[in-house]
């Protein structure tokens, strides 16, 4: 067993443990693989060992990847997440190249998601970002302005509003609660939660989380430079 085969047996095996402390079924949370400044080859290692899921921050190092992939016997088991901030002039790309996006954080950004979509392909699936302690630097709708969000999330044509989103501050150990509970406040609770990373991705699942965001814990030294 290599060092990758080690550390993605070790992360299942906990997320498994974790689901089942918090009683729930350990099916019931998609590990998302975090292949930022990750080589081609490491992804196409991991889904030999049975990951599919993998996320992106950058959108140019993204499309280099999908090309390199794109010819390999594992290039139709991935599904492609983008987890990064969103520039308006990226939305096209994202839109036809990704399946998930966790990074939705204020309306025009949903609105260029929507109208830039390919018609041949299926809606694409977002998640809104949310500042959930309202931190002056970080991207993220306010828990004030969820409702509005949502709202317009459900009613453009192309996308589909799966969740939320959160990147709690450091020293916030009730952010995942609080924004499981502020999910489930909204008109109609949201189904799934992208909440935690490899530092803390036991306490989003105890909390409730659905796709847990790992990356330097599962691939090791990130060990390429990253490109916007």
């Amino acid at each position: 067993m290599n060092a990758l085969e080690a550390r993605f047996s070790s992360i299942k095996s906990s997320i498994v443990a974790s689901t089942l402390a918090a009683k729930r079924l350990p099916d019931s949370v998609t590990l998302i693989a975090v292949s930022k400044q990750q080589p081609a080859l490491a992804i196409e290692a991991l889904t030999a060992l049975g990951q599919h899921d993998f996320a992106e921050n950058y959108v140019q190092e993204a499309l280099a990847k999908q090309a390199k992939l794109a010819h390999t016997p594992m290039a139709g088991k991935i599904v492609w997440h983008f987890i990064g901030p969103i520039q308006s002039n990226k939305t096209r790309a994202i839109a036809a190249n990704f399946s998930w996006v966790h990074s939705v954080d204020r309306p025009k950004i949903a609105e260029r998601l929507s109208e830039q979509r390919p018609d041949n392909l299926p809606p694409l699936k977002i998640f809104i970002e949310v500042n959930i302690d309202n931190e002056s630097t970080k991207a993220g709708v306010s828990p004030a302005e969820l409702p509005a969000m949502v709202a317009l999330c459900q009613r453009l044509p192309r996308i589909e509003l799966v969740g939320l989103m959160v990147i709690p501050a450091r020293g916030s150990p009730d952010a995942f609660t609080r924004t499981a509970q502020l999910n489930a406040h909204l008109p109609s609770a949201l189904p799934l939660l992208s909440m935690g990373m490899s530092g803390d991705f036991p306490a989003a699942i105890a909390a409730g989380s659905t796709h847990v965001r790992i990356g330097t814990a599962l691939f090791g030294v990130r060990q390429m430079t990253a490109e916007s």
